[in-house]
């Protein structure tokens, strides 16, 4: 089954390519079924190329999914015009009433900055605690991992000496976990990141699950024993040239960076990079959808007291 793309995504010619199978909402309707309901809060400053790269991922899959996308209110991003925001896009205001089968927050280039002193930081734990009374699963990626287990387990990020960029082997921990069915022994992630969560303090936490995790790149897949909450540190869903064109970014910038781990053959920047993540990217995406979202969620979706509502009865001491 295709993923369901809004009319007019720029992502939708770059799949069609790719011979993705796509599924404009115009022919949505037209079909008695009622599709996944995923959101995606994209922090990413590259948001295009996001959206590209996690409808590929979605769209490997025999469910039918809608996804709506998300940005901040609270802090108007830069890089994207605002007429595809205003297109393509909703606020977390414009969706607090509503319920979701799933949702997926991405990264974030904020990483070396304090949780708190991010401009948006309020408003995303707003969403957090939205998401843990009307999203049936949710999935945390790189720095929005980092950002959901702080908030949920207040377990901290730490600095690393130097950017940890590149291709990493990862040894499965939980073999019977449903998340990794399919999975090889070992197996490749791109991780691209300033900062890092303590394998030691996850594996301590009783509410949280070892899934994978490299001895050189550290903690990758983590979830709660509930399955409510998926966390990967790595980019399951970059693209093959992802890596090379932050390498070239940061060159031309004169940041001290070099080549990506185990990314160009030999190690050799005039090669052309081989991606060897795909298979387990889109695995991860696709027992994540069927496992924990198409699984467990209700084939009703029933309105929910309004969010902001339920805040001001709390506030006043208000049974809900």
């Amino acid at each position: 089954m295709p993923v369901k793309i809004p009319n007019g995504l720029p992502a939708i010619e770059v799949l069609k390519r790719e011979n993705v199978f796509v599924m404009t909402e115009q022919r949505a309707i037209t079909q008695d079924i009622r599709p996944l309901r995923i959101a995606v809060l994209n922090l990413m400053p590259t948001k295009l190329a996001t959206e590209t790269q996690l409808l590929r991922l979605i769209s490997n899959s025999a469910l039918q999914v809608e996804v709506t996308f998300l940005y901040t209110a609270s802090y108007q991003p830069k890089n994207t015009d605002k007429a595809h925001l205003q297109s393509f896009y909703r606020t977390f205001d414009e969706v607090c009433n509503e319920q979701f089968d799933g949702i997926i927050v991405t990264g974030a280039p904020v990483e070396q900055m304090p949780f708190e002193q991010v401009a948006y930081w309020d408003e995303l734990v707003e969403v957090f605690d939205w998401a843990s009374e009307n999203v049936f699963s949710a999935l945390f990626i790189c720095w929005g991992a980092q950002a959901a287990l702080y908030h949920y387990y207040g377990i901290e990020k730490e600095p690393l000496k130097k950017k940890l960029f590149g291709v990493y082997p990862h040894t499965v921990k939980a073999r019977s976990h449903l998340l990794l069915r399919g999975f090889d022994d070992v197996f490749y992630a791109p991780h691209s990141r300033h900062t890092a969560v303590r394998l030691e303090d996850v594996q301590n936490h009783p509410s949280l699950e070892v899934l994978a995790s490299s001895e050189l790149a550290g903690l990758h897949l983590a979830a709660s024993k509930d399955g409510k909450r998926i966390f990967a540190t790595g980019h399951g869903e970059y693209d093959d040239l992802t890596l090379e064109l932050e390498y070239k970014r940061d060159l031309a910038a004169g940041l001290p960076i070099e080549a990506p781990y185990n990314y160009y053959p030999e190690n050799n920047p005039n090669r052309q990079p081989l991606a060897t993540w795909r298979a387990h990217g889109n695995l991860l995406m696709g027992n994540w959808l069927n496992y924990f979202v198409y699984q467990e969620t209700p084939y009703r979706v029933v309105e929910v007291p309004s969010y902001k509502d339920k805040l001001l009865s709390s506030i006043k001491g208000a049974d809900y």
